[in-house]
């Protein structure tokens, strides 16, 4: 009886010791500043991974295909879509107004 009430709060605790640690590597790596400390986080995991994915592939017998290059600025694709997003936004009470008219005429036609 005891042990169906604890087994949901250690899981509880769990998953949110997991999250909290995900939350702290990000920030301490800088993941959740500007983009610049973005893209050089990215430079770091760039650095790191291969290596890192060599080892496990000998230890596990496995091998893995290569990698593919990407050759792209994050801090300018972030940019992109915050801009992007922010346009939709400006516009979007101009485009709920011209679709309210629209559906008003389609609806008035409809009636006639």
């Amino acid at each position: 009886m005891a042990s169906s009430r604890v087994f949901p709060v250690v899981r509880f605790v769990l998953k949110g010791s997991l999250a909290g640690g995900a939350v702290y590597v990000a920030y301490d790596q800088g993941l959740l500043g500007n983009g610049s400390q973005g893209a050089e986080a990215l430079k770091k995991a760039r650095a790191a991974l291969p290596p890192a994915i060599q080892e496990w592939t000998n230890y596990t017998g496995w091998e893995l295909p290569s990698a593919p290059k990407f050759d792209f600025s994050v801090s300018e694709s972030w940019n992109t879509g915050v801009q992007a997003s922010l346009s939709a936004l400006s516009v979007a009470p101009t485009r709920i107004r011209e679709y309210t008219e629209d559906g008003w005429k389609y609806m008035k036609d409809l009636i006639k």
